[in-house]
């Protein structure tokens, strides 16, 4: 990034940009976006936005707009993950087991069904060819 463009971006106190901004890898360390947070084992937990990231991107120029954002997150506000209690990932396993199993067939084909034919792959073939 130019010294151009990361000065354009450059506003820690918000004045410009209403809250803090940062130009492309220069944000405060104790800033973090959701996926980094997520990296870490945290979460935002309920806490507003505390700055920002805009860079300019090729790929967004070509649709107008041209500028990218990442929002930031205080760590130090942040609280470690929740964790699904038994109950809830043995409820989570089940859900996915049926959206694997046949309805027709009765078998976990292995994959999840798509919603178009509503059975796997070898009942909707064998019904096509029944069918011809």
């Amino acid at each position: 990034m130019s010294r151009r463009t990361a000065a354009a971006f450059w506003d820690p106190r918000g004045d410009r940009y209403g809250i803090p901004t940062y130009p492309w890898r220069m944000a405060p360390p104790h800033l973090a976006t959701r996926r980094q947070l997520t990296a870490m084992g945290l979460r935002p937990a309920g806490q507003q936005v505390a700055a920002q990231v805009l860079w300019r991107s090729r790929r967004y120029q070509r649709r107008g707009v041209g500028v990218r954002a990442a929002y930031l997150y205080d760590i130090r506000l942040a609280l470690p993950k929740r964790t699904a209690t038994e109950r809830q990932r043995a409820a989570l396993g089940k859900a996915l087991a049926a959206r694997r199993t046949c309805p027709e067939c009765g078998t976990d084909a292995g994959y999840v069904l798509p919603r178009h034919l509503g059975v796997c792959l070898d009942c909707a073939t064998e019904t096509e060819a029944t069918a011809a």
